[in-house]
């Protein structure tokens, strides 16, 4: 494990979207500005008000492996995405309580999930979340194949690829909008700060008064 940032030079790791939105008055808390908008800047590596602070935008699912190779110090991530991952090598000192929603198990509407269930039918399962959805379903007893996708899920049912899915829903809409329910609640999701443990040794100076601010400024928004 090691950090490629030479010096006092900071790199924070978003994803676009939501997490991003939201991470942006932790920053303020921290005095930091972002300078361009990732919507519409097509830099990878964005500026901050201060010189020694840089963003970098990557997947969402990419910014736990950019942070624990050192190519970022510091970086956002989705407990989702946590999950997945593993959090090998990487320190989180906060929960952000940002980007909330829940993952779940969501069936078209016309199918009698808890009959299948009960009767201990194998289910063919869509997902990207192949872990969490392998130790929910074992926590059950329930029998299933997994299929892993990365793109929308709600397709999966519509098409007959699988009797249920497993995703991340906030509002549901897309869920109704596709005549799919939601009929299983696995966890609750929130966004989390996740610091490279070298970095954390290396750069704790300037990086510590950030973490500090972010957590009071979680604390406020919680």
């Amino acid at each position: 494990m090691n950090t490629r940032n030479q010096g006092d030079q900071l790199i924070l790791a978003l994803s676009k979207g939501r997490i991003f939105e939201d991470t942006l008055p932790l920053l303020a808390a921290a005095g930091i500005t972002v300078l361009e908008n990732p919507e519409t800047s097509r830099k990878l590596i964005l500026p901050t008000n201060d010189p020694a602070v840089r963003v970098l935008i990557v997947r969402a699912t990419d910014v736990p492996t950019y942070v624990q190779h050192g190519a970022a110090d510091f970086g956002v991530a989705g407990k989702d995405v946590l999950l997945e991952h593993g959090g090998e090598g990487l320190y989180q000192p906060v929960d952000l309580n940002i980007a909330c929603c829940r993952m779940s198990v969501a069936v078209n509407a016309g199918f009698d999930y808890d009959n299948a269930v009960r009767q201990g039918a194998r289910l063919r399962v869509a997902t990207k979340f192949v872990h969490t959805a392998r130790e929910h379903f074992a926590r059950k007893g329930v029998h299933v194949d997994l299929i892993k996708l990365y793109g929308s899920m709600e397709l999966a049912p519509l098409v007959g690829l699988s009797d249920a899915i497993v995703d991340v829903v906030s509002t549901g809409g897309t869920l109704r909008a596709n005549n799919l329910v939601e009929v299983e609640k696995i966890m609750d999701i929130s966004s989390r700060l996740v610091v490279n443990q070298a970095a954390l040794k290396l750069k704790r100076e300037r990086l510590q008064p950030i973490i500090e601010a972010f957590q009071n400024a979680s604390k406020q928004q919680g």
